[in-house]
């Protein structure tokens, strides 16, 4: 089966399914590419690494109890959404380590390629309205849309202070590279980035990531 195909066309819906609940059904079954993808981050639970799919759920639950934590008040539903959905287009993007500097050189452009591919197969009003989304989150124009992307910074720093490590180890990677690559969580949330810096601190101290 070619990777150009989609889910849906390999077991095709019944033709009494049709118009809008056609449309909605294809994208759902699509995204469950989204479960395949593999992420740098390692679980705390076992020994692999998580992908797209358990990074996102994590996040949507991040969202509501870490919320208190904004410096800005946020609508915690539309937050959910813009975390659930950022990680979307990586079913034909790839994930792009956030230490990969070669990979980064291109993210942008395969993203947004893949954004409106993906989101492409929805209903027009939802087309556009994930989109939107998806935008605001890359824009972090919006209280949540920053607070969304401190928490998909914070989640797999604390699995890394979990695995005594993790990605901290990647090859060329300090402990400044570390703080300079997470200081975004500083734009949403005082209290977080006060966390995420004592983790990193006292992972240098540890010798789990080069000072």
């Amino acid at each position: 089966m070619n990777a150009e195909d989609l889910i849906a066309d390999r077991t095709p819906l019944p033709e009494a399914i049709t118009g809008r609940l056609r449309e909605q059904l294809v994208f759902l079954a699509e995204v469950d590419k989204l479960k395949t993808v593999l992420r740098q981050s390692p679980l705390a639970a076992a020994e692999r690494r998580e992908n797209d799919a358990e990074h996102s759920w994590h996040l949507a639950l991040m969202v509501p109890l870490l919320a208190e934590h904004s410096d800005e008040p946020i609508d915690v539903g539309r937050t959910i959404e813009l975390v659930v959905l950022h990680d979307l287009v990586e079913i034909y993007a790839g994930d792009t380590p956030l230490y990969d500097d070669a990979g980064r050189v291109d993210q942008q452009q395969r993203e947004e390629a893949a954004a409106d591919r993906l989101f492409g197969l929805l209903p027009a009003d939802q087309r556009d309205r994930f989109r939107a989304r998806w935008d605001e989150f890359e824009s972090r124009g919006t209280p949540e849309a920053r607070f969304a992307k401190a928490v998909d910074r914070v989640q797999p720093l604390l699995l890394n202070w979990l695995a005594r490590g993790g990605t901290w180890r990647t090859p060329g990677v300090t402990a400044e590279t570390v703080r300079a690559r997470k200081a975004v969580i500083g734009e949403a949330s005082a209290p977080l980035w006060d966390a995420a810096r004592a983790l990193i601190d006292e992972g240098e101290r540890r010798g789990w990531v080069e000072s």
